[in-house]
Formats: C-alpha cells, structure tokens, sequence
C-alpha cells in the first residue's frame, strides 16, 4: 500500500492513493479576515455593542497597548537571501520552544509566522494548560510555565486568586489558567529576549527547492501580497499546525482516519461512539498512576462500526475567551449569514465566563464536517472556513442571549457575558486564530499509533522507544468528525480513551519525515488519526519542539543532518539537560533527584516495568542482575528494550535480598559509565 493517504473533503468519502503528494499552491488571496495587517486598521468582524465606552482598558481598568505585536519583529527586508542555521516555520509553543533552545545553543534562528502574532492557541483562547500532570516536562515548557505564575503572582499577590488559579501545579484538573493576552506578553519577551532569533511575522512558506534528500531555498510570501522573500537554512523546522512546510517539500502525510486494519488499532476508522459521565482512569482512582482524573471515560461503541478509512478530521472552532466583568465586555450582535434553525437543538449550547478576572474559555461552537477541506487548502479557501467557523460562533453567543427558545433568566444570565475589551484589542476582541485541532500529520521513519499509547502486552507500561524525546499523558481524545449518526450512539468519531491510555514515549523518529533529512516536523508528526489525540496537546508540542531544536543544533555541530543524528547522542543531551522523556510517578516529586537523568535515559531502554522509578529503595539482586545484563546488551549494541521490559518484570516479581545500594544510586553509576569516553 502507497504510505500516502490523502483525501478530499467531502461527504462519504473512498480512500484515494497519491503518491508523495505536496498541498496545493498556496495561492494569491485577499487580506486575512481575522489578522490585522501591518498598514491597515482593525479586521473586518461583526458589529458588537459594547457596554461601556471605557474601549481599550482591561478589567481592571488600566489603559493596555492597542495591540500585542512583536516590536522587536524584523521587516522582509531585512532577511531575504539570508541564510540561517535554522527556519522555524510556525509561531505556535512547539516553534518557539525549538526557536528559543535552538537560539540558545547558538544556532541563528529565523522563526517565521503567518500572522502578526506568537502563541498559537495558548494565546487565542485556550486559556489553560491541557495536561493531566502537574510536574516538569522540558526546561523550556518549565520555564514558561513559571513566567506565567510569577506574572500573577507579582500583579495580584501570593495568596490572591489569581496566582493559584495560574499556577501549574494544580492538585486537579485544569493545570494553570491564564489570560490570553498575559500569554501573548510572555512569548514576546520569551522570543525577543534571545539575540540568535529573528522573528519574521504575517509571512507563509510558498514553495521549497527541494534537491534530493535536502531543503535549499524557502520563498516566503508577505500575507495578503504577491511579494515573495528567499532565505536558506542547514535544518528546517515545520512547527505550523497545518504542515504547510511538510507538505511543500512533497514528504508523504495523511489527513483523515486510518482504516483499523492498517495498524491493528481497536478505534481506527469511522465508529460510532457514546460517553459515559464518570471520571477515569480507574489506575487515578486506585492510586496506582500518578495524573490527575478527567471526567468522561469513553462509553460504548457501535459493533456495527464500519472502522473504515475516510478524509474526516476532528471538528474545529473558535475558543473566544468570554468575560462577565461588568462595563469591560462587547455583546455580539447578529453575524453574517445568522440562521437561528442551526441553534434551535444544538448540541453544545454551553456558555459561561470564569473565575480569572471574570474570564473563561467558549469552547461550544463545533462544527464536525465543515472543516474537512481546511488542511489542503490554499489561504483563500481557508479564510471561507475560518470566518464561517468565526461568525457561527458568535452566532451562537447571539442565539443564547437573545433567542425566545431560551427561558428569559437563562437569557438574562447570557447577556452579562461578553467579549472582554482587553483581549484581542486590535482585532474586535476576536482571537486570531481559529483552532485547529488536526490536519496534516507526516508519515515518519515510525508512525505513533494506539498500540503506542496503551499498555504493551506482558507489562504495565506502553511499549519502550530507545529514542524517546518526549512523553504523553493525556488521553487519546477526538471530538466529533462529522455530523453521521448511528441509532443510539450519539457521535460519529468521538473518542474519550480515558480507560485504554497510559503515559507513552514518543519518538524522535516520529518528527523525520521519509525521504528528507533536513526537515522536522514537532507539530505535525507522525501519528494516527486516534493516537493523534494524546499527541495534540501543547504542553507535548512544546517538548517535542524543544527536543526538536537540541536537534538541530546538534546536527549543526556535528555537520550533519537531523535524521542522520545519532539518536544517542541527542537522547543523552536531552536528558542530562533534563528534559524529560519517560513518565514516572515520581516525577514530580524527584524532578531534581540526582539519579533523575538516569533514570530518564534507562527508562527509554526498558528498565522499568511500570511507571514507579522507586530511586530511593533498596535494589534487588535480582533487578540488579537483570539491570547489568541489560546494560551490557546496551554496550554491545544488541539490547531488545522490549525484552528487557518483561526480564524486569519478572525479576520484581520474585523474592530477592538487597543490595547495599538503592536504585537510583545504581543507575547514577551506570549513567556515569554509559557517559565517559571509552
């Protein structure tokens, strides 16, 4: 079978091969409807009534800037034909985590992003780290991470509100909220303080001189215009959520659902779902994983599920950030194109502000289907995508306001939330990006699966990669695919695998795409439709991007490419930077041990069984045998990490006296061996 599945976006849709297939041109277009551009004024939105004439102050009533741009951002000018160590493609948190490690290992960086603002969704309406572990990933994430707490908790106090309601490491789910433009702020700062990044806004790829196995030339077009840009770069990075730049350098990718049997993956393909109510996982409740509950577990499946392959991609919508401060919100009034039969029975009809400063995330308005045709198309076709999922939105505010259907207190309680006036100020209060939440993901040298991300047969954990550079710990998750209904099943791909998922490595091969060596890919890397949703999470983006920038700076270094990197090399820099690639339930705790590193790098090579590190125990003799073998099998080059995996288990499983060391402190010496020169 051709590795390259692409598909049209339209309804009933049959499986068609193309062979190494690149996007379509992205083509001329009109302005962004959303962005505002650099010399013109605020984009076209609905008209909005405000409550008070107090525009441009937040909530608390303190003059903000009228915009949140980059000041520090470069002109095209100023780097066309220049050459670079590393493009990034994409100012999502995966692209500037790897811009920002790249710049501090002393690459010069070129990040580039399509629109006059850095974040991504952080910044445009998620409003919340989506994660189910409160500890340490990756020094960059951390460090970002603490930028938002210290930003709260020097504005409001220790003990306010706000600072606990910001901090990471929360004690339940959500991790962290945050407001979106404080997010914006950060990342400005986070970029502009490293002297090796230039910052190139409202710029897309538009083509890519390809020869062989190697990128050369970017052209890069000034959005909304014709006037193109060249630059070169020794590594590109694709960090964009769509994969422009993947697709343009004509690597194989796929959009839509795998047939379940072309992975052996028990929820591939087109089924039809429910959803329990309950929280899980019940290894969270029993006190045996080390993550924080979610509230729904995935409920029955239709057995008469075809589980066949199809174009359709989770729903996409806008998350506005809706706020109930009184006299600092607008009030949507009806959009474009406004039909009141499209809500009358609607299945999301939730809407509500927060406890942020009056702010909270709208995350109602999905439309499954519709987004279908968003990843091959050019920017004109998008933008129809985008301003229809834009103003069904806001219709949708409009409908639960002031629509008869709805009882005059619900009514009543809906027209106190609003659009606050200190988001998105130069846009309408409008995010600037609709949320994508799939669309293209490369076929990599290893395509990350369900069977990835649930436990292995034989052990506890999932399946062991030797060349891991990052972990999951969300669920795989899907939100509806299309509007198909099944009698009695309520969804047509919804997926909630609380139940099935586990912590699980990704590895680095997954962000190489086949057949160039030059290219990688954190954001759109290669991963089926449902292990997609473990992987779509950008606290994972963020590791997998900073991973992703150690790359190429080693590559650079060690004048190579990233796919001919030795995968070592990287995996021991990642670790003994401590940047986290195994998931332990200790993690939190024994972040700073100083076996972590250790344990980190062992744990990609099958000497855990389970998800307990236990670095502070006795060792065995019989794990300590086991571990050495393992350790000699590892010098040889003839280590099975999966083998070793089930030899671990077993020897736990027996009655064996202790040594005199602990674990940790043996791995710590094993660590120090694996290390010094031979």
């Amino acid at each position: 079978m051709n590795p390259v599945l692409l598909f049209l976006a339209v309804p009933a849709l049959v499986p068609q091969d193309r062979a190494q297939s690149a996007s379509p041109p992205l083509q001329d277009f009109p302005r962004h409807t959303i962005v505002a551009q650099s010399t013109e004024g605020p984009a076209s939105t609905p008209a909005l009534r405000s409550t008070t004439a107090a525009k441009g102050t937040d909530a608390t009533g303190e003059k903000h800037p009228a915009s949140m741009r980059l000041d520090s951002a470069a002109k095209s000018g100023d780097v066309n034909g220049k050459s670079y160590d590393v493009v990034v493609v994409g100012g999502t948190p995966g692209g500037i985590a790897c811009a920002v490690r790249a710049a501090r290992e002393g690459c010069s960086v070129l990040l580039v992003q399509h629109n006059r603002h850095l974040g991504g969704m952080l910044t445009n309406g998620l409003m919340q780290w989506d994660s189910l572990y409160g500890g340490p990933r990756s020094p960059l994430f951390n460090e970002y991470a603490a930028m938002i707490e210290e930003h709260y908790r020097a504005t409001y106090g220790e003990k306010s509100p706000q600072f606990q309601q910001a901090r990471y490491t929360q004690t339940h789910y959500p991790m962290s909220r945050f407001e979106c433009g404080v997010a914006e702020r950060l990342f400005n700062q986070f970029v502009s303080r490293e002297r090796n990044i230039t910052t190139l806004l409202s710029h897309h790829p538009a083509a890519i001189e390809r020869d062989g196995a190697l990128l050369k030339t970017l052209t890069l077009r000034e959005y909304g215009t014709t006037r193109d840009i060249t630059v070169r770069a020794a590594t590109y990075v694709d960090a964009t959520y769509e994969g422009d730049l993947a697709a343009l350098a004509k690597v194989p990718y796929r959009v839509g659902r795998e047939a379940r049997a072309e992975h052996g993956e028990p929820h591939a393909g087109k089924l039809f779902t429910k959803l329990q109510g309950t929280t899980g996982p019940q290894d969270v409740k029993d006190g045996k994983l080390n993550l924080h509950l979610y509230n729904h577990i995935q409920g029955a499946i239709d057995p008469k599920s075809p589980h066949t392959a199809d174009g359709a991609i989770q729903g996409f919508n806008y998350r506005f950030c809706l706020s109930d401060r009184e006299g600092q919100i607008r009030l949507p009034e009806m959009p474009p194109g406004y039909n009141r039969e499209e809500y009358v029975g609607y299945y999301r009809l939730g809407m509500g502000a927060g406890k942020l400063n009056g702010k909270g995330l709208f995350n109602s308005a999905l439309l499954p289907g519709e987004n279908h045709a968003y990843p091959e198309a050019s920017w004109p076709e998008r933008e129809k995508i985008i301003e229809r999922h834009k103003n069904f939105a806001l219709g949708l505010i409009y409908f639960l306001q002031n629509d008869e259907s709805q009882k005059t207190e619900a009514r009543a309680r809906a027209r106190r939330i609003g659009l606050p006036l200190d988001e998105f100020p130069d846009n309408d209060n409008i995010p600037y990006e609709m949320y994508v939440r799939e669309a293209r993901r490369i076929v990599g040298r290893h395509v990350f699966t369900e069977l990835d991300n649930r436990s292995a047969q034989g052990i506890v954990r999932t399946p062991v990669h030797p060349d891991s550079i990052a972990f999951t710990d969300w669920p795989m998750d899907s939100h509806d695919c299309t509007w198909d209904r099944s009698p009695g099943y309520d969804f047509d791909g919804k997926l909630v695998l609380t139940e099935e998922s586990r912590p699980a490595q990704i590895p680095y091969r997954c962000l190489l795409p086949r057949g160039v060596d030059n290219l990688l890919v954190p954001v759109c890397l290669s991963a089926t439709h449902v292990a997609w949703g473990a992987v779509r999470l950008e606290p994972v983006w963020m590791m997998t991007g900073e991973a992703a920038g150690i790359a190429a700076a080693l590559a650079g270094k060690h004048h190579t490419t990233p796919a001919e990197l030795n995968s070592e090399l990287l995996l021991k820099t990642l670790c003994g930077k401590r940047h986290f690639t195994t998931f332990f339930n200790e993690l939190q705790a024994d972040a700073d041990h100083p076996a972590m590193p250790a344990a980190q790098y062992f744990g990609t090579k099958g000497f855990f069984a389970g998800y307990n590190a236990k670095l502070g125990e006795p060792l065995s003799e019989a794990l300590q045998t086991t571990w050495l073998e393992g350790f000699a099998q590892l010098q040889a080059g003839t280590l099975d990490p999966m083998r070793l995996t089930r030899r671990v288990r077993e020897s736990e499983a027996v009655p064996s006296p202790a040594t005199t060391q602990t674990r940790g402190d043996f791995l710590l010496q094993l660590w120090k061996k694996q290390n010094t020169p031979q």
